[in-house]
């Protein structure tokens, strides 16, 4: 009786010494679940030519399961490992984010036509090449969309085609020109020569018929 009394005693015993050391083990075996990390993979941007003007077409796709990322702000960092440019892109809605800013040196007027573009300066009545005015955009460049992740994408400065060119004319015509500048003067001028040559011609007409 006592041999059977004490075997249970040593049983009991074993269990209550195994039971923390199989939590322990059960501890040491758990791996926690890490949050997903954010991404923006699927965004992109692309430079186009639209009525002469260059323009940077972009689309931001947030990815954030576990709700990680604190700013919903997006930005596309341009650089050429020494010059820099940020644009500001707007805000994410849901997640998104779809839309066209302007080259960095490119303009527009109020008509939405084109009168300025990197690497140009209108000068002494014509339009010249510079080093400056975002010139370095138009080459190798380096392009990042930024809101808390951040992803590289492929850009470069759109090509001429038979139907656009994000380059300012140089046919000297008045829509080389900025609106602003000398086309704004010619109009005028033009238009009163033109006043003045159909009011000498019906004077002349007139002194024909006085003498008739």
């Amino acid at each position: 009786m006592k041999t059977k009394t004490f075997a249970v005693l040593v049983l009991s015993a074993m269990l209550v010494l195994s039971t923390p050391l199989a939590a322990a083990a059960d501890a040491d075996d758990y791996t926690p679940t890490d949050p997903a990390t954010p991404s923006l993979a699927g965004s992109s941007a692309v430079g186009e030519c639209d009525r002469d003007v260059p323009w940077i077409f972009f689309e931001v796709a947030l990815t954030d399961p576990d709700k990680q990322v604190t700013s919903n702000e997006a930005k596309l960092v341009l650089t050429n490992g020494t010059e820099t440019a940020t644009l500001p892109l707007g805000p994410l809605v849901d997640g998104t984010l779809k839309g066209r800013v302007l080259w960095p040196g490119a303009s527009i007027d109020s008509s939405g036509n084109a009168n300025g573009w990197p690497g140009w300066a209108f000068e002494n009545g014509v339009w010249v090449e510079t080093d400056g005015n975002f010139r370095w955009t138009r080459g190798a460049i380096t392009a990042t969309i930024e809101v808390n992740p951040s992803v590289v994408v492929p850009l470069s400065y759109p090509p001429a085609t038979p139907v656009c060119d994000a380059n300012p004319p140089q046919s000297g015509s008045a829509a080389a020109l900025p609106a602003t500048g000398m086309a704004a003067a010619i109009l005028p001028i033009t238009v009163f020569g033109l006043l003045a040559a159909a009011a000498g011609v019906i004077l002349l007409l007139r002194r024909r018929s006085a003498r008739h």
